[in-house]
């Protein structure tokens, strides 16, 4: 059996939706928190732009659990081929994470950390008959 067609390959993109909806429920949840993941030490002070703050936090969590649930879909609707293509494009969300990290001056490893074993396995995921 070639590894594009392992069992264990939707295991791996299944915990990878598992780990991006939890992302964007605690940003939902607690926008504080979720901003520590980008190194931002604290959330602004003043009323305004913590609504704004918290608003683009909703807005950052829901992409998250989209993307977890777009990854439950096609694991479950068996398309590899899609799952893949969904992996693959989580993975550069992570890079673009890491890049905005790193335009704020660290943190980027926590992002660029992960974002090539989400890449390997949608290219792996890719490779499906």
């Amino acid at each position: 059996m070639p590894i594009s067609r392992s069992p264990i390959l939707l295991l791996v993109a299944t915990a990878f939706g598992t780990v991006f909806i939890g992302f964007g429920i605690n940003a939902i949840l607690r926008p504080a928190h979720a901003l520590t993941f980008f190194e931002f030490a604290r959330p602004p002070t003043s009323a305004v732009d913590r609504q704004l703050v918290d608003s683009l936090m909703i807005i950052y969590g829901v992409r998250d659990i989209f993307m977890g649930l777009a990854m439950y879909a096609a694991a479950y609707f068996g398309n590899r081929k899609a799952l893949g293509a969904i992996v693959l494009a989580a993975s550069a969300v992570a890079f673009v994470d890491g890049a905005v990290c790193k335009m704020n001056g660290e943190g980027e490893w926590s992002h660029w950390g992960y974002a090539p074993m989400v890449a390997v396995t949608g290219a792996l995921l890719l490779g499906s008959p």
